[in-house]
């Protein structure tokens, strides 16, 4: 009951002040500079940051921190709910997102976020949107900001997991920029589109930078899934035992099959 009571006083919180704000935001940042923009924007981000951890519930507990870097890289998110997409900017200070631009068709949050220096992508356009991250990444980066991607692409369940997808990866071989892996299990208390959420601590851990260079994007991008796997199972074990029996017990049959 406590749960269903913070997640509707958090949604109306949020009807009530996000429209306004980002009316005003608009007005106010239209005719002033990306970096500008940025900052007039970050109230908002830390009040919901503020209802997330508060109304809702759901803090987080950081390991890692040391491996943050004190300048401008890109980030390899596990990506469970829309949790980080808030919190995970105040865990990387001046982060940006890459996103997918059909949000900046959302009434009042899209159109102001189209006007950040945000790095919106068409998820259909092939190498190209490659080609775009890559050269506004650049910018980003070059900018002061620090790059957040999610490589799977979309949300995965907890215990999950999607294709890692290569466009990050080309960017830090193209830039030189170290990849900072990170796993999360949001998840667990933030579903997908679930209109309740359940009180609970998140564990986030940062994972040592890739360095790209003499790397390939393809070994970069094998490197970074490979860390944030392996400790999604550590993070949230009772979520991977059956899966991964499952595929041990799908290996030992593959391999007494005869050929």
């Amino acid at each position: 009951m406590l749960s269903l009571f913070r997640s509707l006083l958090y949604l109306a919180l949020l009807i009530i002040t996000t429209p306004p704000y980002m009316v005003l935001f608009i007005l106010v940042s239209f005719p002033l500079p990306l970096h500008w923009r940025y900052r007039l924007a970050m109230p908002w981000v830390r009040f919901a940051i503020w209802l997330v951890k508060h109304v809702l519930g759901i803090p987080y507990r950081l390991i890692g921190a040391e491996n943050i870097p004190p300048h401008a890289a890109i980030v390899f998110s596990k990506h469970q709910s829309a949790w980080e997409t808030l919190l995970l900017q105040e865990v990387f200070k001046d982060a940006v997102f890459v996103w997918k631009q059909e949000i900046k068709n959302l009434p009042f949050f899209g159109w102001a976020l189209a006007l950040t220096p945000m790095i919106p992508i068409d998820r259909d356009a092939g190498k190209a949107a490659i080609k775009h991250l890559v050269e506004l990444g650049r910018t980003r980066l070059d900018e002061g900001y620090t790059v957040i991607i999610f490589p799977e692409g979309t949300r995965a369940p907890p215990g999950g997991k999607h294709r890692y997808k290569s466009g990050g990866a080309f960017l830090a071989t193209a830039t030189g920029a170290p990849v900072v892996p990170v796993a999360l299990n949001s998840g667990e208390f933030w579903g997908k589109n679930a209109l309740f959420k359940k009180s609970g601590v998140v564990t986030v851990s940062i994972g040592p930078a890739i360095d790209p260079k003499g790397l390939t994007a393809s070994e970069v991008l094998a490197r970074a899934e490979a860390w944030i796997e392996a400790e999604m199972r550590h993070i949230s074990p009772q979520l991977y035992l059956a899966t991964d029996n499952l595929a041990t017990d799908n290996h030992e049959v593959d391999s007494q099959t005869p050929t």
